[in-house]
């Protein structure tokens, strides 16, 4: 029977199309499909099964629910793919067999690869050779695929013929081809994987290692955020910190608008194991938060000073009662003066969070009052048994508990805000003016710009109610043990056996595995406290002081991708990327520049660049490598309904960005919005509403640069006058 062929092409190209040049491939796509189709199977019953597993005892459960997780996402991976897994294929100058790259490793019945991952060694040279170094390969093709059907291709020869002749008439030798026929198609609400027309100097990044930061510094267009997401997905795939998923990966996006938009990126690549969030995500609060509408507020919280703030605020209420107190026991009376108190306040863990740390004052004072006993009186208990006797004392407790008392992050730095002495005390560098200028009379009114500290402040108190559940669960596990101990007391009592059996019951790893087995609550996590083994921060330009203790708060590692353009900084970036960076403490940096504006056309960067230039002289401005011979438009603002309507009109597919605009409603095909929120996105066409109304100064430059830059291909600037 014969294989109906894959290849679906346009009329221009269908001469490529011959049997001669498809059919390696028809046959490699119907082997890679049956093998998908039957790993698919192998899962489904593999969950099946797991599904079906039961065993009663903890550890069977634990177990069974760790592979049903495991074989879901397996499930759900490869259910996400079809052919159009298939990136291209590389044709090796030794003369072997093509090697077909993919956004999954595939393997035949036999073991034998049918595709590999792009991610792995193997593929490195699809993406990083060229003419000037070929890494072996003679040729490389990539594929354009839609609806399953390969609607196009492009074969680039990277080594002459052995004669010397040029290459098949069937081949292109123009190295972009692939790019531009991508890049000329109409823009979707969201953001491709551009795996297949990654150009060499975007795989030198993604493939860099993750020992130090990484800066991505690129002006607009030049592809910055999606190598970022692709270096996520690679770094999960190669790194052994993470490919475990121990910590995983946090991607940092400027709004939810944004996070939408690449949403579908990294689940293209096969991974869907990273967080994604902005950074008023990190905190509660921050759903609520609302701008800081004072600049020399947002610019005093910004600097760090008062997230510095934070551990002298949590100090003052730590500190150890002064008057004695006498304990009576059942031992034996012991006086605790206010050194003892000291000794064991002293004794935490400077790491420990505040409100989880009261427990290690309990030890130590359970260990000070047997050491008191075991001087003065016969018997000598253990300081778990004082420890018990010590929560019995409610006055010691109350005594305790008023010195160390638990902490919500919302009250500390509320009290910041409303009580003046309170703040002098913890920020002495603040002058008098300042400190009564941050004093407000809804403390709890919080902004985006009071969001690094509460997360400062939840950092370094934790959670109020962990030691409440700590209790409750070694209660709940020291009452099963208990109630396990007496069931083996009896059932040796009652052994009849010569060997005595029942009496290896009493190993310690038994009653050691008993407690481990016994459920107790667990608090539900919070998936975005971290820490994290690798952060990827988007539109990193934007970054206060204050915001940046936040993510490396989250990431103890400093494995990090920063991406980042200064001259698309909405505040201005005067310094430079390392001066910057090692102001927040980044002193090692290895730093990659994009050059290349693959997105916006050499027409409207003409306008753009004098923008930015003429308040940012060293600006990294892109080089666009396409024309469109459209020009960019200008008009007046009442010409916006029409200009839309004629777009609209004549293209069915494609989207249009309205920047300026104060009260146009957004469609499905048209989003309204400022130069903020335009900041990452792309649309076919650009509207600019009076930009000259954007700001001032170096702020106002960067806002206009951003707002033109958002176009791929038609760009229209409407004023008032």
């Amino acid at each position: 029977m014969t294989q109906t062929s894959t290849f679906d092409l346009p009329a221009r190209a269908r001469h490529r199309a011959a049997p001669e040049h498809t059919a390696r491939d028809d046959e490699q796509f119907g082997a890679i499909a049956a093998a998908l189709a039957a790993d698919i199977g192998d899962v489904r019953r593999a969950l099946e099964a797991a599904l079906a597993h039961h065993r009663g005892d903890a550890q069977g459960r634990v177990e069974r629910d760790a592979k049903v997780a495991h074989f879901r996402t397996r499930l759900r991976g490869l259910e996400g793919f079809r052919l159009d897994a298939v990136l291209g294929r590389m044709t090796p100058a030794d003369g072997s067999a093509p090697i077909y790259v993919g956004r999954l490793a595939v393997h035949g019945s036999d073991g034998r690869p049918l595709l590999v991952d792009w991610r792995s060694p193997a593929a490195e040279p699809f993406f990083a050779a060229t003419r000037a170094d070929p890494r072996g390969l003679a040729s490389r093709r990539r594929y354009r695929w839609s609806g399953g059907r390969v609607r196009d291709y492009w074969d680039e020869t990277l080594l002459p013929s052995d004669d010397g002749a040029p290459a098949a008439p069937d081949e292109s030798l123009d190295v972009d081809s692939a790019l531009l026929a991508t890049l000329d198609r109409a823009r979707s609400p969201q953001m491709e994987s551009v795996l297949t027309t990654l150009a060499a100097d975007q795989d030198a990044i993604i493939r860099a290692g993750a020992r130090v930061p990484l800066l991505v510094d690129g002006g607009p267009g030049t592809g910055k955020t999606v190598v970022a997401l692709h270096r996520a997905a690679y770094l999960l795939y190669s790194d052994p910190r993470l490919r475990d998923r121990r910590g995983g990966v946090l991607f940092v996006g400027p709004h939810h608008r944004y996070l939408h938009y690449v949403a579908d990126v990294l689940p293209s690549l096969g991974e869907e194991d990273v967080r994604t969030c902005t950074l008023a995500d990190l905190v509660p609060e921050g759903e609520g938060a609302g701008a800081e509408s004072d600049p020399e507020i947002a610019a005093l919280k910004a600097a760090g000073t008062l997230v510095d703030a934070i551990d002298p605020a949590v100090a003052l209420y730590e500190e150890p009662p002064e008057r004695e107190h006498r304990l009576e026991t059942d031992w034996g009376t012991v006086l605790l003066r206010g050194a003892d108190f000291a000794d064991a306040f002293e004794a935490v863990d400077p790491a420990s969070p505040h409100n989880l740390a009261r427990e290690e004052i309990w030890e130590e004072l359970a260990e000070i009052v047997a050491a008191q006993l075991a001087d003065s009186y016969d018997e000598h208990p253990d300081p778990a048994q004082v420890r018990a006797a010590l929560s019995l004392d409610e006055d010691l407790v109350a005594l305790v508990h008023r010195a160390w008392p638990l902490l919500r992050a919302t009250d500390l730095v509320g009290d910041l805000f409303e009580v003046p002495a309170y703040l002098r005390r913890c920020a002495p560098d603040l002058t008098a003016a300042e400190v009564e200028l941050l004093q407000r009379q809804d403390a709890r009114a919080w902004t985006e710009a009071d969001l690094p500290l509460l997360d400062a402040a939840r950092h370094r108190l934790g959670d109020p109610g962990a030691e409440a559940r700590h209790r409750r669960q070694e209660a709940a596990r020291q009452e099963t043990v208990d109630e396990v101990g007496l069931m083996v007391d009896s059932l040796i009592e009652s052994d009849n056996s010569d060997m005595k059996e029942m009496s290896m019951l009493r190993g310690e790893d038994l009653q050691g595995a008993l407690a481990d087995a016994t459920p107790v609550e667990v608090a539900p996590p919070d998936e975005l406290a971290g820490p994290f083994a690798h952060v990827v921060v988007d539109e990193a330009q934007e970054l206060t002081d204050a915001q940046w203790a936040m993510i490396l708060r989250r990431c103890p590692s400093r494995s990090l991708t920063i991406v980042g353009d200064r001259a698309q900084a909405a505040r201005g970036f005067p310094d430079t990327w390392r001066e910057h960076l090692a102001g927040i403490g980044l002193d090692r940096v290895e730093i990659r520049a994009l050059s290349i504006n693959y997105r916006t056309p050499r027409e409207i960067m003409e306008e753009a660049a004098p923008v930015i230039r003429a308040a940012l002289p060293d600006a990294n401005v892109p080089r666009s490598i396409r024309e469109t011979g459209v020009p960019v438009r200008h008009g007046r603002t009442e010409e916006l309904e029409e200009i839309l309507e004629a777009w609209l009109g004549e293209h069915e597919e494609g989207t249009v960005g309205v920047i300026g605009h104060p009260t146009l409603v957004s469609t499905a095909r048209v989003q309204a919005l400022t130069p903020q929120l335009a900041k990452g996105l792309e649309f076919d066409l650009v509207v600019l509403v009076d930009p000259e109304n954007f700001g001032e100064g170096l702020e106002g430059a960067a806002a206009r640069y951003v707002a033109m830059t958002r176009a791929t291909a038609e760009l229209a600037v409407l004023t008032g006058r």
